[in-house]
């Protein structure tokens, strides 16, 4: 189902054994049940493909699935030790103040607190001023309506993370 122009990460994990291609979906959310959705519609045909399917399982995470694949993510200004794909992720925040840094810890704990697992959000592109406003706002969000917006953060950083693999060589 590959052809001549499908990148060379896509080929590769069209055509990789199950557990590898499990484990490097597993670097990009750490969803067993998206995980499991993504490796049974192998292979694909496009990138594009494979972003939709991504779309898909994220659409139909449980709230427990969504529980797992926030799990797999460091509270923003704390990337994983050893992790590049964390700090290229969170680089907005790296370079902040030191009384930034400090803010974003506090907000990250009361988001932790009022809604149980770790401020979630797509930082790729984003300032630390952008992080920490957005945690300032979804403070307020109702726990449903904040489910959601985990949800859709998910979805992009998925995508960010597949393209990624996608196009590596």
């Amino acid at each position: 189902m590959t052809s001549p122009s499908t990148p060379p990460g896509l080929a590769r994990f069209n055509t990789v054994e199950e557990h590898a291609a499990r484990v490097a979906l597993h670097e990009a959310c750490a969803s067993t049940a998206w995980a499991k959705r993504l490796l049974a519609a192998r292979p694909y045909a496009t990138p594009e493909d494979l972003y939709a399917a991504s779309d898909a399982a994220m659409a139909d995470l449980t709230v427990t699935d969504l529980e797992e694949a926030m799990a797999g993510h460091p509270p923003i200004g704390r990337p994983k030790a050893g992790d590049p794909t964390s700090a290229r992720e969170q680089r907005g925040i790296s370079g902040a103040s030191d009384a930034l840094k400090a803010e974003m810890l506090e907000l990250n704990l009361a988001y932790q607190e009022r809604f149980g697992h770790v401020f979630l959000i797509c930082a790729t592109g984003r300032t630390g001023e952008q992080m920490r406003d957005a945690v300032r706002e979804r403070l307020g969000n109702p726990p449903e309506r904040e489910r959601e917006i985990v949800r859709t953060e998910l979805g992009k950083i998925n995508r960010i993370r597949l393209a990624r693999l996608v196009e590596e060589d």
